[in-house]
């Protein structure tokens, strides 16, 4: 069952999911949570609330797709056995249905996500870059390393901008 941990929470949460997606993501990623700022060490909530204000750091909207329709990017903490790893999925619904694809995973500690303008993105090594015509997903372990994922249209693309 997905945990969403919101049920003690205030309402209107800024981590509370859509409940259809919140059944999507039981199916899909049965035990799984969305990252919270309580999951992440002092120092990573201090960054990330600086940086995105009261924002969740495992969940951002984004126009991804480029066709004006909800997606939702999130950071999910999934258990395999006794170990824990983060997940970055991507959501996007269509008509009354919510499609959700596994963009990555992480092992190191809980990673945020949030949303950039379209534009050039030059991979850290200089070998890569993307030119994303939509917002992209900054998927981002604090203090170790970040990915930008870009739709190109007919798939995802992806470029470590720090590492």
């Amino acid at each position: 069952m997905f945990v969403q941990v919101a049920a003690a929470a205030q309402p209107n949460d800024v981590c509370d999911l859509p409940k259809d997606l919140q059944r999507e993501l039981a199916n899909k990623y049965p035990g799984a949570k969305l990252v919270r700022l309580s999951d992440l060490d002092n120092d990573d909530s201090a960054l990330f609330q600086k940086e995105h204000g009261n924002a969740c750091p495992g969940l951002v909207k984004v126009d991804f797709y480029g066709d004006g329709k909800p997606t939702l990017a999130l950071v999910l903490i999934a258990k395999d056995g006794a170990k824990e790893r983060a997940e970055l999925v991507a959501a996007h619904q269509i008509g009354e249905n919510w499609r959700t694809a596994l963009l990555d995973t992480a092992e190191s500690s809980w990673p945020v996500v949030w949303s950039q303008d379209p534009g050039e993105y030059r991979g850290v090594y200089g070998k890569k870059t993307i030119r994303a015509t939509r917002p992209v997903i900054v998927f981002c372990g604090y203090n170790s390393w970040a990915v930008v994922y870009a739709w190109t249209g007919t798939a995802v693309t992806k470029v470590w901008i720090a590492d």
